[in-house]
């Protein structure tokens, strides 16, 4: 038992270095939501680790990769904090469902309540602690960030419509996108994972 625990956290430690690299690969979709909003495929190493350990582990790579990039940050821990709720709402219900389902059937109901239940939560932190912190931290009235969404949809003219439209929808596009590349690539690296976790 031992000896599984040492591998776990190996792991676990393993793949949160690996979503801190993909953080550091964000890139904006300035088409369909404003620049400073970045999409990057960091969740993905969460969510294979809470679909191979458990949902508790899922989430602490999400912790890990967010401790990691605040040497790096811009956003003073703010954008830390929020990616890793979200991140930890996203895989910890996908790998919570997962967990007593063990089935692929399992694994897309997760996913999809998860991207669901992370994209409703992101509408509410944004309203009243991101947005709020960075207009503090930048200097930037909550007018300026508004205005980068009508610059894109005029009739958005307040900032709860302004995250319902933009926000909710990308955030469960992002959980599903994650989804959907874990799907592809879960069954090639779980025997990886898990090598030497079963008797022989």
């Amino acid at each position: 038992m031992k000896k599984i625990n040492i591998r776990t956290f190996t792991v676990t430690a393993i793949m949160g270095a690996v979503g801190f690299v993909l953080m550091l690969l964000e890139f904006p979709l300035a088409f369909i939501i404003p620049s400073f909003i970045k999409f990057d495929f960091s969740e993905i190493p969460a969510l294979i680790t809470a679909f191979g350990f458990g949902p508790v582990y899922g989430i602490l790579v999400c912790l890990i990769k967010n401790l990691l990039h605040l040497f790096v940050t811009s956003s003073g821990g703010v954008g830390e904090f929020s990616n890793f709720i979200l991140g930890a709402i996203f895989v910890g219900t996908a790998g919570f469902v997962y967990k007593f389902n063990r089935t692929r059937k399992g694994a897309v109901i997760g996913s999809v309540l998860g991207a669901a239940v992370m994209a409703v939560i992101s509408v509410v932190t944004n309203l009243f602690f991101v947005y709020p912190a960075f207009s503090v931290i930048y200097g930037l009235p909550m007018e300026a960030i508004l205005g980068m969404y009508k610059a894109l949809l005029p009739s958005a003219d307040n900032l709860l419509k302004a995250l319902l439209i933009f926000n909710l929808p990308f955030n469960f596009a992002k959980g599903m996108i994650h989804a959907g590349i874990c799907f592809v690539i879960y069954k090639s690296i779980s025997p990886i994972l898990k090598k030497g976790f079963t008797k022989k």
